[in-house]
């Protein structure tokens, strides 16, 4: 968008007199800080090509961060540090729609916070765990399933063995001979598609609020103290287990290199990374978690980077029509780096129970 369609939809706000900088480097949501006056405002346009649902997502996080709002104002915390603030428009709605159908939203910033995109330390990892803890300690009491449904069938694992399995029959981009090994990995881990699914239908796993997206970058630090903060992005905020969030914590969080790494020798599953994540996760969390979740944490672990490679695998055989490629086989790098971690913690599960084991028992 121009400067000038940017000053409409910031008016629309009731904030004149500002400045505009683009900010972060999402590759779903255009973000700008708008300044008025020394005070800080974080504008964005919601991707409505992947949010169909754009005023449910909306609803969602108004509801969930006024729901936080109290709990940490009755535990003594700041509510508008420790958790998102929406800026209502001029008509009272927690967004705008611009005559084009962009959807805009506004949060209030939170100065002085540091974001990284990998753990420094194994202190750092404690620290985003006990956060990401602390936001389901809070929500435990929040009826999950009022939640609109962000994206449908979002952590459904066996959806995407069953997408996968269409994409490899199609063969439509001519490149099923070139990634028969990983297919048969993919086939003899199919008994992994169902754990989670099973135990929410029967029960022995809670259907809870859940954030969907958790990468350490969706976890903000105090950056005068270094602790964590605050949960942000909550976009994909909607119910479902929060096996999906630690799973998907440790998928990315406990990998020794970048998704994309194509020397696999450089590949592995950090147990030490996993051992910080999951004592600071227990301390939140260990009182709340069912039988059911603590039987599943190294599961989830498992389950969630299988299907991150499965989703990568598929849009190799689909022609890449997806995810952003930045080079030739892209995508099957990206799905190779996953399937080498859940090999990794196969033979490292022992040592992932014991870990569990130590904390949440």
């Amino acid at each position: 968008m121009n400067a000038k369609e940017l000053v409409t939809v910031i008016e629309n706000f009731d904030i004149e007199e500002i400045e505009i900088q683009r900010y972060g480097n999402g590759h779903i949501n255009d973000t700008y800080v708008v300044s008025q006056n020394g005070v800080k405002m974080l504008l964005q346009r919601l991707n409505t090509n992947i949010f169909k649902n754009p005023e449910g997502v909306m609803e969602n996080i108004v509801n969930v961060t006024e729901h936080l709002k109290k709990k940490i104002a009755a535990n003594g915390g700041d509510p508008e540090r420790e958790t998102m603030t929406v800026i209502n428009a001029s008509d009272g709605k927690p967004y705008f729609i611009t005559e084009s159908g962009k959807f805009f939203r506004m949060y209030k910033f939170i100065d002085n916070n540091l974001s990284v995109d990998k753990a420094q330390s194994t202190e750092q990892m404690t620290s985003a765990a006990e956060t990401l803890g602390k936001f389901y300690h809070m929500l435990d009491d929040f009826p999950a399933e009022t939640l609109s449904v962000a994206i449908p069938k979002f952590h459904d694992t066996r959806n995407y063995y069953n997408r996968l399995m269409g994409a490899i029959e199609n063969d439509v981009a001519g490149r099923k001979a070139s990634v028969e090994k990983e297919i048969e990995f993919v086939k003899n881990h199919e008994f992994l598609a169902d754990i989670l699914n099973n135990g929410l239908a029967d029960g022995s796993i809670l259907l809870r609020v859940t954030h969907n997206d958790t990468k350490l970058n969706n976890i903000l630090f105090d950056a005068p103290t270094g602790k964590g903060l605050c949960v942000i992005d909550l976009d994909t905020v909607m119910p479902g287990s929060v096996l999906y969030d630690f799973g998907d914590a440790m998928r990315f969080g406990a990998a020794s290199g970048p998704e994309d790494e194509k020397d696999l020798d450089k590949i592995w599953f950090d147990l030490d990374m996993f051992d910080a994540f999951t004592k600071g996760f227990a301390a939140e969390m260990k009182e709340t978690l069912v039988e059911g979740e603590i039987k599943n944490l190294v599961n989830s672990v498992k389950i969630l980077t299988f299907e991150c490679g499965m989703r990568f695998l598929e849009d190799h055989l689909n022609g890449d029509t997806y995810f952003k490629i930045h080079r030739e086989n892209h995508n099957i790098d990206r799905a190779r780096t996953q399937f080498k971690l859940v090999a990794d913690m196969e033979a490292k599960t022992a040592e992932m129970e014991a870990i569990v084991s130590k904390y949440c028992k």
